[in-house]
Protein backbone atom coordinates (compact mmCIF):
# COMPACT_ATOMS: atom_id res chain seq x y z
CA UNK A 1 0.00 0.00 0.00
CA UNK A 2 3.14 2.36 0.94
CA UNK A 3 4.64 1.15 -2.30
CA UNK A 4 1.40 2.27 -4.46
CA UNK A 5 1.30 5.73 -2.71
CA UNK A 6 4.80 5.97 -3.05
CA UNK A 7 4.28 5.36 -6.86
CA UNK A 8 1.03 7.46 -7.47
CA UNK A 9 3.51 10.68 -5.38
CA UNK A 10 5.91 10.10 -7.75
CA UNK A 11 3.53 10.25 -11.06
CA UNK A 12 1.16 13.14 -9.80
CA UNK A 13 4.97 14.84 -9.57
CA UNK A 14 5.62 14.27 -12.77
CA UNK A 15 2.75 15.12 -14.22
CA UNK A 16 2.97 18.69 -12.25
CA UNK A 17 6.43 19.05 -14.19
CA UNK A 18 5.40 18.15 -17.21
CA UNK A 19 2.27 20.59 -17.14
CA UNK A 20 4.78 23.67 -15.63
CA UNK A 21 6.90 22.90 -19.00
CA UNK A 22 4.00 23.29 -20.90
CA UNK A 23 2.50 26.07 -19.34
CA UNK A 24 6.21 28.22 -19.98
CA UNK A 25 6.81 27.32 -23.56
CA UNK A 26 9.87 28.50 -24.99
CA UNK A 27 8.68 30.87 -27.16
CA UNK A 28 6.52 34.10 -26.17
CA UNK A 29 5.00 36.51 -28.12
CA UNK A 30 4.00 39.89 -26.95
CA UNK A 31 2.61 42.86 -27.84
CA UNK A 32 2.64 46.00 -26.18
CA UNK A 33 2.20 49.73 -27.28
CA UNK A 34 5.81 50.49 -28.16
CA UNK A 35 7.13 46.96 -30.07
CA UNK A 36 5.46 43.64 -31.32
CA UNK A 37 8.17 40.72 -30.21
CA UNK A 38 8.60 36.59 -30.48
CA UNK A 39 11.01 35.93 -27.34
CA UNK A 40 13.10 32.86 -26.83
CA UNK A 41 13.10 32.00 -23.69
CA UNK A 42 15.91 29.15 -24.34
CA UNK A 43 18.14 31.61 -25.70
CA UNK A 44 17.43 34.46 -23.61
CA UNK A 45 17.20 36.49 -26.68
CA UNK A 46 14.80 38.24 -29.12
CA UNK A 47 14.02 36.43 -32.33
CA UNK A 48 12.11 38.70 -33.80
CA UNK A 49 10.87 42.14 -32.92
CA UNK A 50 8.19 45.02 -34.88
CA UNK A 51 7.92 48.63 -34.26
CA UNK A 52 6.28 51.30 -36.14
CA UNK A 53 8.89 54.57 -36.30
CA UNK A 54 6.84 57.73 -36.67
CA UNK A 55 7.68 61.45 -36.82
CA UNK A 56 7.54 61.78 -32.24
CA UNK A 57 8.92 64.96 -30.27
CA UNK A 58 11.41 64.38 -27.89
CA UNK A 59 10.04 65.16 -24.64
CA UNK A 60 11.75 63.15 -22.16
CA UNK A 61 15.38 61.90 -21.78
CA UNK A 62 16.65 58.68 -21.15
CA UNK A 63 19.03 59.25 -18.15
CA UNK A 64 17.64 57.76 -15.24
CA UNK A 65 16.64 54.73 -17.09
CA UNK A 66 18.11 51.04 -16.83
CA UNK A 67 16.99 47.99 -18.45
CA UNK A 68 14.90 46.05 -15.83
CA UNK A 69 13.39 41.68 -15.93
CA UNK A 70 10.31 41.07 -17.23
CA UNK A 71 7.85 39.06 -14.58
CA UNK A 72 7.51 35.54 -15.04
CA UNK A 73 9.53 35.67 -18.18
CA UNK A 74 13.11 34.14 -18.62
CA UNK A 75 15.24 37.11 -20.36
CA UNK A 76 18.74 37.90 -20.27
CA UNK A 77 19.52 40.20 -17.44
CA UNK A 78 22.53 42.79 -16.23
CA UNK A 79 25.03 39.37 -15.75
CA UNK A 80 25.06 38.68 -19.46
CA UNK A 81 25.92 41.96 -20.51
CA UNK A 82 29.63 42.42 -18.02
CA UNK A 83 33.14 42.03 -18.95
CA UNK A 84 32.23 41.65 -22.45
CA UNK A 85 32.32 43.80 -26.05
CA UNK A 86 28.14 42.99 -26.22
CA UNK A 87 25.64 46.17 -25.46
CA UNK A 88 22.25 45.91 -24.28
CA UNK A 89 21.25 46.87 -27.70
CA UNK A 90 17.69 48.32 -28.32
CA UNK A 91 15.86 46.68 -30.54
CA UNK A 92 12.97 49.36 -30.51
CA UNK A 93 15.04 52.69 -30.21
CA UNK A 94 14.93 54.34 -26.75
CA UNK A 95 15.27 57.82 -28.95
CA UNK A 96 12.65 56.72 -31.26
CA UNK A 97 10.10 56.15 -27.96
CA UNK A 98 10.90 59.11 -26.32
CA UNK A 99 7.64 61.63 -26.77
CA UNK A 100 6.76 60.14 -23.26
CA UNK A 101 7.58 58.71 -20.05
CA UNK A 102 5.76 55.19 -20.63
CA UNK A 103 7.06 54.85 -24.23
CA UNK A 104 10.04 55.12 -23.16
CA UNK A 105 10.33 53.12 -20.19
CA UNK A 106 8.98 49.97 -22.41
CA UNK A 107 11.91 50.39 -24.46
CA UNK A 108 14.01 49.09 -21.24
CA UNK A 109 12.75 45.69 -20.70
CA UNK A 110 14.70 43.58 -21.07
CA UNK A 111 12.38 41.98 -24.24
CA UNK A 112 13.51 44.12 -26.27
CA UNK A 113 17.29 43.97 -25.90
CA UNK A 114 19.96 41.98 -27.47
CA UNK A 115 23.88 41.03 -27.08
CA UNK A 116 24.91 43.55 -29.84
CA UNK A 117 28.25 44.11 -30.40
CA UNK A 118 29.11 47.36 -28.66
CA UNK A 119 31.39 48.26 -31.72
CA UNK A 120 28.18 47.69 -34.13
CA UNK A 121 25.51 49.05 -31.44
CA UNK A 122 27.04 52.47 -31.18
CA UNK A 123 28.44 52.76 -34.97
CA UNK A 124 26.61 51.63 -37.63
CA UNK A 125 23.79 49.92 -36.36
CA UNK A 126 22.88 53.63 -34.25
CA UNK A 127 23.53 55.37 -37.76
CA UNK A 128 20.69 53.55 -39.47
CA UNK A 129 18.44 53.96 -36.82
CA UNK A 130 19.40 58.20 -37.00
CA UNK A 131 18.71 57.73 -40.83
CA UNK A 132 15.05 55.49 -40.02
CA UNK A 133 14.69 58.77 -37.67
CA UNK A 134 14.96 61.19 -40.62
CA UNK A 135 12.84 58.76 -43.19
CA UNK A 136 9.58 58.73 -40.88
CA UNK A 137 9.46 62.36 -41.45
CA UNK A 138 7.22 62.01 -44.08
CA UNK A 139 5.77 59.05 -43.58
CA UNK A 140 5.42 56.05 -41.06
CA UNK A 141 7.79 52.84 -41.42
CA UNK A 142 7.04 49.38 -40.13
CA UNK A 143 10.77 48.36 -38.92
CA UNK A 144 10.92 44.93 -38.54
CA UNK A 145 14.27 42.94 -36.84
CA UNK A 146 15.32 39.88 -37.11
CA UNK A 147 18.01 38.01 -35.36
CA UNK A 148 20.21 35.43 -36.65
CA UNK A 149 21.12 32.37 -34.51
CA UNK A 150 22.69 28.87 -35.74
CA UNK A 151 24.47 25.67 -34.15
CA UNK A 152 27.33 27.40 -33.61
CA UNK A 153 25.89 30.55 -31.67
CA UNK A 154 28.19 31.42 -28.65
CA UNK A 155 26.40 30.95 -25.32
CA UNK A 156 27.41 32.74 -22.69
CA UNK A 157 28.39 31.27 -19.24
CA UNK A 158 25.47 33.33 -17.80
CA UNK A 159 22.95 31.48 -20.19
CA UNK A 160 22.51 33.72 -22.69
CA UNK A 161 23.31 33.06 -26.60
CA UNK A 162 24.92 36.06 -28.74
CA UNK A 163 23.26 36.58 -31.69
CA UNK A 164 25.41 35.58 -35.08
CA UNK A 165 23.77 39.04 -36.82
CA UNK A 166 20.97 41.46 -37.38
CA UNK A 167 18.31 41.98 -40.33
CA UNK A 168 16.46 45.29 -40.22
CA UNK A 169 13.30 45.31 -42.90
CA UNK A 170 12.00 48.67 -43.41
CA UNK A 171 8.61 49.53 -44.92
CA UNK A 172 7.16 52.84 -46.04
CA UNK A 173 3.85 52.47 -45.01
CA UNK A 174 2.26 54.56 -47.47
CA UNK A 175 4.16 52.82 -50.29
CA UNK A 176 5.62 49.81 -51.66
CA UNK A 177 9.03 50.84 -50.78
CA UNK A 178 11.49 48.35 -48.80
CA UNK A 179 14.60 48.46 -47.41
CA UNK A 180 16.87 45.72 -46.00
CA UNK A 181 20.16 45.56 -44.08
CA UNK A 182 21.83 42.72 -42.48
CA UNK A 183 25.04 42.85 -40.21
CA UNK A 184 27.13 40.48 -38.95
CA UNK A 185 27.15 41.14 -34.97
CA UNK A 186 30.48 41.95 -34.90
CA UNK A 187 32.21 45.39 -35.53
CA UNK A 188 31.70 47.17 -38.69
CA UNK A 189 34.38 47.61 -41.33
CA UNK A 190 31.98 49.47 -43.69
CA UNK A 191 29.81 51.74 -43.85
CA UNK A 192 25.53 50.96 -43.03
CA UNK A 193 24.52 51.81 -46.64
CA UNK A 194 26.83 49.10 -47.62
CA UNK A 195 25.01 46.48 -45.35
CA UNK A 196 22.33 47.12 -48.06
CA UNK A 197 20.66 43.41 -48.67
CA UNK A 198 18.43 42.03 -51.01
CA UNK A 199 16.69 39.35 -49.16
CA UNK A 200 13.65 42.08 -48.51
CA UNK A 201 12.72 41.06 -52.03
CA UNK A 202 11.74 37.26 -50.00
CA UNK A 203 9.74 39.10 -47.25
Amino acid sequence: MIKKTLIAMCLTAIIFVVGSFKLQPDIINIKNSVFEVSYSQVLEQPLWLIYSSTNRPTLVNRKSMDFYVEKNIHTSDGFDYLSNVYDKGHLAPAATFSDNTENLKQTFSYLNCALQNQYLNRGEWRMLEEQVRKWDDSQTLVVKIILDFSNTSKKLPTGATVPDGFHMFIKWSNTNKKECYYFLNERPTTSWKEHKSLRCQHE
